[in-house]
Order: C-alpha cells, then sequence, then structure tokens
C-alpha cells in the first residue's frame, strides 16, 4: 500500500510553542507537528535569537495534518480555545512580539477561513475584548533547535495552561 501524501500544512502562533505543540499533536488526524520561527527578519534564528524579540520572529507550531480526518476548521477552533486572542504580545507569562497571536496562511482558503472564524468569533460574545490575533501570509518555517521539539513529552509534563 502506498503511503498517503495529500496531506495538508497549518501554522499558527499562540504563546510558548511548547503547550501550542502539546494541543495539536494530540488531534486525531494531526499527523505531525514541528516547532520553530515564522514571520521574521533574521535567516535561520536561534531560539535564543528570537527570545531577544529582535529578529520579528513568532514562535509557531508547523501542523501537518491529514484534511480527510480534521479539518482546517477543527484546527482553527482549537487555535482560539487553547490561547487568549485578546493580548497583544503575550500569552500568560511569556511577554513579547515572539509570543503574538498569529495564523499564517498556506493558500487562499486557509485565508478565507481564517478570517471568517475570527469574524464568527468576534460576534459570538464570548470575549469582553478586542481579538488582536494576526493573519498573515506563511513564509519561511525555521524549525527551532530539537530539545524544542515535543518538549513536553521529552520532560515528562502535561503541558501548562494559564487561564
Amino acid at each position: 500500500m502506498a503511503e498517503k501524501t495529500d496531506y495538508e500544512k497549518a501554522t499558527f502562533g499562540a504563546g510558548c510553542f511548547w503547550g501550542v505543540e502539546e494541543a495539536f499533536s494530540k488531534i486525531p488526524g494531526v499527523v505531525s507537528t514541528a516547532v520553530g520561527f515564522m514571520g521574521g527578519t533574521t535567516e535561520n534564528p536561534s531560539y535564543r535569537e528570537v527570545c531577544t524579540g529582535r529578529t520579528g520572529h513568532a514562535e509557531v507550531v508547523e501542523v501537518v495534518y491529514d484534511p480527510e480526518r480534521v479539518s482546517y476548521s477543527d484546527l482553527l477552533d482549537v487555535f482560539w480555545r487553547i490561547h487568549d486572542p485578546t493580548t497583544r504580545d503575550r500569552q500568560g507569562p511569556d511577554v513579547g512580539s515572539q509570543y503574538r497571536s498569529v495564523i499564517f496562511y498556506h493558500t487562499p482558503e486557509q485565508e478565507a477561513a481564517a478570517r471568517e472564524s475570527k469574524e464568527q468569533l468576534r460576534r459570538s460574545g464570548r470575549l469582553s475584548r478586542d481579538i488582536v490575533t494576526a493573519i498573515e501570509p506563511a513564509s519561511t518555517f525555521w524549525r527551532a533547535e530539537e530539545y524544542h521539539q515535543q518538549y513536553f513529552a521529552k520532560q515528562g509534563r502535561a503541558g501548562c495552561r494559564f487561564w
């Protein structure tokens, strides 16, 4: 039997990438996750460089998923649930532009779905403040150092939750 190759990619920034990766990795239909950086100006940045806030990158999770098992809309629902999209450059105790709320879209369909999802959340009245989440075209994904990949699993921790 041939290996399935028609997977799709989604990229989300929702604060510290360790917890974001943990949340997405548990979704049935997600084939793989990787943490890294996107949206900045430095080529192949290190974690240490991104933490300075001077590279312009966001900590992100690249999600490879099987659209026959989980939809992009389902991934967006998870994205909105796992962080506070009303805080600019901050999630829990983590402060800085690298922790910004951002959806990086890979296709026009993803862009449209992300914008509609954001608008639905805004109209829902569930949030008491404005949504600050950016929706931007995906750029180069720079994979973070290996010790950051599946960090909580490697540490034997269940993850983090601040709100």
